[in-house]
């Protein structure tokens, strides 16, 4: 009877509070935090962390270094003051951190530089000042080094301890020799400015660093070893690297530079590496470069730390994707890094995260058969893990959380650590999307989320948006998504495939569009609305379409080809392939999509490029863009499609977004991220919800 009490008084009581709730909004974005980059400290009781918050006024995004006890219900608490604070590293004595610190300038933030917190006491020292950001901190094993890297010249060094004021101006005339000469996430690209690893006194002042590599090629994934004797990085040494398959091999130098020796290499792409707890065994990522495909999946590798070791797949029987993780609107829009693979303390398994249909978990991985076996296994999204001093603690997303720390004990289980958007959230009504599979044309098993609004009821008739992901290689599942929230808050019923193509379901579904995309990825598409409306709660007469990047070709593709939709957003997309080709910040030198250059085949690149077919279009159509998107440039998508739509007089919109890049719905401004939700809520809510609006209207001419 007291049970039955209990379990009424639990009820009721969700009642209630579910009744206090509101539906979520579009601004509420703007109160979101993020974690970001957790490390573990040394014993396993600490856990350092990125907090990312909005900074409306100043229409950016501002980072600290938190920490909290790795223990359920721990209270964080802040370690600096940011505004630009990210990276968190532990010294092995657990007593310091390091971590990067961009100061604000006249305008624009400064380099960031390498400063020390002692957790001690007092204020953080910088022991770097580069003339060009730090990009990356690792502890050397004692403790007495940090080893970086940068683009910093040992001339910059020089030339910043004269006199500037009689200096002539630099020249803001770009030279540009390679094909590749500007990036989406960077801007232009300088040639002359180099990746190199450099090496640091932690001890002292930070005066005069050592640079321990030289040359023309850049560097990333720096690490040390064990001993302490040298450090490894990866890096292409060849030059236009874009007239071959991918590749990044394997190197050491010695702590006092000199001469780089290769360790290892791979026909494709190594990166993110780790050493084994005893130095003779290196794990990494590698991403298969030949044959030459749109879609390889990565794979954990391990060699051996002597020079020209022969590495091993681990997991070439494993058909799922290796420290993938899963599409979504709500990754850290700063201060986020991936996670490296992880060894057991005997060095006998790899710890990973790995992606299956959707889902993103924690796996092992035995080092020597190759074996891979599940350690947490939730419809969840691990983003990133730390392992350390016996403890695991993992961020992990849900459809229903931004992203929390948990800590994982060695049977699976989780417990959360931070609840960060408790405040928010407990007030907020939230539903959790339904996980569906349906048949395409061929039989093949698609899988979908669909979210649903608050106070669904499956007697009424819903709009229908659906929602695809780019990439085309990503693909949706179980993490937070604000824009599904959002749709569905405003009454619509909201579908998110997973069309082929998408990654997390294996190599041959993955790679299968190549050259055919888009293609039958358009049927997966129709076979996903052909099955909610089977359901019979969806109205087919009222039926949206939106999508970005590889979403935004196919949003275009399919109103080329069908007019059950009624309205369409097209975000970031591409119209025409050809001038894609010419003007994206990537090469398609490759035969990643096509086999040939336009002028070798145009009618391969005619025959996939929705412009081609731009008559038939019925659909009224919205074109968001970011102005600064190198990916895929306006003049290659949302221009081309908006002009000759006018051309036709067929109803058309661009929304056009100043100094946003193809990340623009991922870490854009705060309030253009809103601005964007809104118009295209808008633009469905005019043509599918029958609401009365002139604000894309006004002072157009009406009639023929």
């Amino acid at each position: 009877m007291k049970r039955t009490l209990f379990i009424l008084f639990l009820f009721c009581a969700s009642v209630v509070e579910g009744a206090d709730r509101r539906l979520i909004t579009e601004t509420d974005l703007l109160h979101f935090e993020w974690i970001a980059d957790p490390q573990l400290s040394p014993d396993g009781l600490q856990v350092a962390f990125t907090r990312v918050t909005v900074n409306e006024k100043k229409k950016r995004y501002d980072t600290a270094i938190w920490a909290v006890d790795a223990a359920p219900r721990s209270t964080p608490r802040r370690l600096t003051n940011g505004p630009r604070d990210s990276r968190p590293r532990w010294a092995p004595d657990g007593k310091r951190i390091a971590f990067l610190r961009a100061p604000d300038g006249e305008g624009k933030p400064l380099p960031s530089q390498i400063c020390l917190l002692p957790l001690g006491g007092g204020e953080p020292r910088q022991i770097t000042s580069m003339t060009r950001s730090v990009e990356s901190i690792a502890w050397s094993p004692k403790g007495d080094q940090i080893a970086f890297s940068a683009t910093t010249r040992p001339a910059d060094l020089e030339e910043k301890k004269k006199a500037e004021d009689d200096a002539p101006p630099e020249s803001d005339v770009r030279i540009v020799t390679q094909a590749m000469y500007r990036s989406n996430s960077s801007g232009y690209l300088d040639p002359t400015r180099i990746t190199q690893v450099w090496r640091v006194d932690a001890d002292g002042e930070g005066a005069n660093p050592k640079q321990l590599t030289s040359g023309d090629f850049d560097v990333d994934d720096v690490t040390w070893s064990p001993d302490g004797g040298s450090v490894y990085f990866t890096s292409t040494r060849t030059f236009e690297p874009y007239y071959d398959a991918e590749d990044a091999d394997l190197f050491s130098v010695s702590r006092d530079g000199g001469e780089i020796a290769k360790v290892a290499s791979i026909d494709g792409k190594i990166e993110r590496v780790a050493v084994s707890p005893d130095g003779q065994w290196i794990a990494f990522l590698g991403i298969p470069g030949k044959p030459a495909r749109s879609y390889n999946q990565p794979d954990l590798y391990v060699t051996s730390s002597v020079a020209g070791s022969t590495p091993r797949n681990l997991t070439a029987a494993y058909d799922y994707d290796v420290l993938a993780g899963i599409a979504g609107d709500q990754r850290a829009p700063r201060g986020g890094f991936a996670s490296t693979p992880s060894w057991s303390s005997d060095g006998r398994s790899i710890s990973i995260t790995a992606a299956e249909e959707g889902r993103s978990n924690l796996r092992r991985v035995d080092a020597a058969s190759g074996r891979v076996d599940r350690w947490t296994d939730l419809p969840q999204d691990v983003v990133s893990y730390t392992i350390r001093g016996g403890r695991t603690v993992a961020l992990i997303s849900t459809p229903m959380s931004i992203g929390e720390l948990f800590l994982v004990d060695e049977k699976g289980s989780q417990t959360q650590i931070t609840n960060i958007n408790a405040r928010l959230f407990d007030r907020l009504q939230l539903t959790a999307p339904e996980e569906i599979w349906f048949p395409s044309f061929d039989g093949k098993r698609i899988h979908a989320l669909l979210q649903k609004p608050p106070d669904f009821d499956p007697s009424r008739k819903y709009p229908l948006i659906i929602n695809i992901h780019g990439g085309p290689h990503a693909a949706y599942g179980h993490t937070f998504v604000h824009e599904m929230q959002w749709m569905a808050a405003n009454g619509y019923v909201v579908i998110y495939p997973n069309p082929r193509g998408s990654s997390t379901f294996g190599q041959e579904f993955g790679n299968i569009i190549q050259f055919r995309f888009p293609g039958d990825d358009y049927k997966d598409l129709m076979a996903g609305v052909d099955a909610v409306i089977a359901r019979g709660y969806v109205d087919p007469k009222r039926l949206g379409v939106t999508g970005g990047s590889g979403g935004g070709i196919l949003t275009n593709w399919i109103i080329t080809q069908t007019d059950r939709f009624a309205a369409a957003v097209s975000q970031r997309s591409i119209a025409d392939w050809a001038t894609f080709w010419y003007t994206t910040d990537f090469t398609l030198f490759q035969p990643f999509w096509f086999r040939k250059a336009p002028w070798e085949d145009p009618q391969e690149y005619s025959s996939r490029s929705p412009i081609t077919y731009v008559e038939r279009i019925k659909t009224p159509l919205m074109l968001i863009e970011g102005e600064t998107d190198y990916r895929t440039p306006p003049s290659a998508g949302g221009e081309m499609m908006f002009r000759a739509l006018k051309y036709l007089r067929r109803p058309a919109v661009m929304i056009r977004f100043p100094d946003e890049s193809h990340e623009l719905s991922r870490s854009g401004q705060p309030r253009h991220r809103v601005e964007r939700l809104q118009h295209m809520v808008n633009w469905f809510d005019i043509y599918l919800q029958g609401k009365k609006s002139d604000v894309y209207t006004r002072g157009l001419r009406t009639g023929s």
